[in-house]
């Protein structure tokens, strides 16, 4: 069986829960595909390389963010709430054990970062479109929260494995701005609390970033996590799970 841990953390209950936000929550997959239809679109031969080379990069996300899953599964609590239709297809198609590291987070941070590493080498002029993405990749960061289908834990975590994923796009100094950066523009939660989450993401990503430095593989400083967290009430059989639900995971 494999094991499943409980990655809450108590800053969560200070997030109000938002279901309105739930299309943005799900906008993580569009996010990336207009990106490869801007890219075929706009730059020609240059820009198929581009979006193809773009794809491997997301589809790679997977494949590192497995290394994690195959050996520890996370969960964190979520309320069922099946008022709004999308919230019926996240209960119905989510098995919601593939928490820690998000793949959320680590999708639209390597969305943002990668497209403005193309834009310098295309020399398009691509500022403000750089911008609008990091906009949307905090928008769809914050929204994970606000719907509850992650902890603060899984934001952390997600950026750490995508600095390990590549220190090229994500180095410390651009995600570490990036925490900064959360909630600042929402209003909410308030700005005491809104300050404690940003302080917790930064801290908890540089924690494991540290600890990353003498590991002998990057999913370590996650798994040592993982096994300190309590277990959660859910067990699952690693091959029923990944053959029913892992793939699921991109259409959630």
């Amino acid at each position: 069986m494999a094991p499943v841990s409980s990655v809450d953390h108590e800053l969560d209950a200070r997030i109000p829960f938002e279901p309105r936000r739930v299309a943005v929550y799900l906008d993580f997959i569009p996010f990336w595909v207009r990106i490869v239809g801007y890219l075929l679109l706009n730059f020609g031969k240059e820009g198929r390389k581009a979006a193809a080379d773009f794809i491997d990069g997301i589809s790679g996300l997977y494949v590192s963010a497995f290394d994690v899953y195959r050996k520890h599964l996370s969960t964190t609590e979520r309320p069922r709430y099946l008022r709004r239709p999308r919230f019926l297809l996240i209960h119905l198609a989510d098995p919601h054990l593939l928490c820690v590291p998000s793949l959320h987070v680590m999708t639209v941070v390597r969305a943002w970062t990668h497209f403005g590493a193309l834009a310098k080498e295309f020399g398009d002029g691509q500022d403000e479109r750089v911008r609008e993405l990091r906009r949307g990749a905090l928008e769809i960061t914050e929204a994970i929260l606000f719907v509850k289908q992650h902890s603060v834990n899984c934001v952390g975590a997600g950026m750490y494995a995508m600095t390990r994923f590549d220190p090229d796009l994500f180095p410390r100094d651009i995600a570490l701005a990036f925490a900064d950066d959360l909630f600042r523009a929402q209003g909410k939660p308030d700005a005491g609390d809104s300050a404690a989450i940003r302080a917790h993401v930064a801290s908890f990503y540089d924690r494991l970033l540290n600890e990353g430095k003498a590991a002998a593989h990057w999913s370590e400083p996650l798994i040592a996590f993982l096994a300190s967290c309590p277990l959660a009430r859910t067990t699952v059989s690693r091959k029923a799970f990944f053959r029913k639900a892992v793939f699921r995971k991109a259409f959630d």
